[in-house]
């Protein structure tokens, strides 16, 4: 069966994808950075909402995914919490400067990890070799990795995410992700075979705020799920049988 996997960045959000039928939730913040740590407060009522998977992003900052050490010992922290809170697994990413998997950092986090699954992120889009990086990935030991296929969206990486698919011969799941909508879903299923899908559904909804000071020149709005979106991105899929 297919399974979708959805970008929260708002606790409202979360029970949105809980009732859409989804299977799992990314748990993020910062979504003008590409998604950064949620607070603790955050993870903490998204797992005490929902019972479906839940897995925070493990990034500290935006930018590249090139960590100091400084930067390392936070995300080991935030995975531990992770693990504290209850959640099913975690995303990550590190990369070395010269687009390779940072194999030593990774296998640490996902040794730390367990028992949660860990989803490699899509610093994965940054790689120097995708299929040199696809071996890497599988041999730190994630268990799926989120990927555009090395292009800014997934249709147009989708040639790619196939040949990663075949690549990884079901030793990992390849998840397509970044401009995943219901108008592309069904197709990039046929075309890649892929079973697992990463979406956003994002709304930018704007503010209850009855006063606001024009002075500021600013709209206050926040990213939160399109609940119309997302149920018809599921209903996409349906019919649609897995290769």
């Amino acid at each position: 069966m297919f399974a979708l996997e959805v970008i929260a960045f708002d606790i409202a959000s979360c029970g949105i994808i809980q009732r859409s039928g989804a299977h799992r939730i990314e748990l993020c913040q910062g979504p003008g950075e590409g998604g950064t740590t949620p607070s603790q407060g955050f993870i903490k009522a998204a797992r005490e909402q929902t019972s479906i998977q839940l897995y925070p992003i493990i990034r500290p900052r935006g930018g590249d995914f090139l960590y100091s050490a400084d930067e390392f010992i936070m995300m080991q922290q935030d995975v531990q919490l992770c693990k504290e809170l209850g959640c099913d697994g975690v995303v990550l990413g590190i990369l070395t400067a010269d687009g390779q998997v940072d194999k030593e950092r990774c296998s640490r986090l996902v040794e730390l990890a367990y028992p949660m699954g860990v989803t490699f992120h899509r610093a994965f889009d940054r790689v120097a070799d995708a299929a040199t990086a696809l071996e890497e990935v599988i041999a730190c030991g994630f268990e799926r990795i989120l990927t555009s296929g090395l292009q800014p969206d997934a249709v147009s990486g989708a040639n790619t995410i196939a040949d990663l698919i075949q690549q990884a011969d079901d030793r990992i799941t390849i998840m397509p992700g970044s401009g995943v909508r219901s108008g592309n879903i069904a197709a990039l299923a046929v075309q890649t075979g892929a079973v697992e899908f990463h979406t956003s559904a994002r709304l930018l909804k704007n503010s209850d705020m009855v006063y606001q000071n024009p002075a500021m020149q600013e709209q206050l709005q926040h990213a939160t799920i399109d609940e119309v979106e997302l149920r018809k991105t599921w209903e996409a899929l349906a019919g649609i049988e897995p290769k």
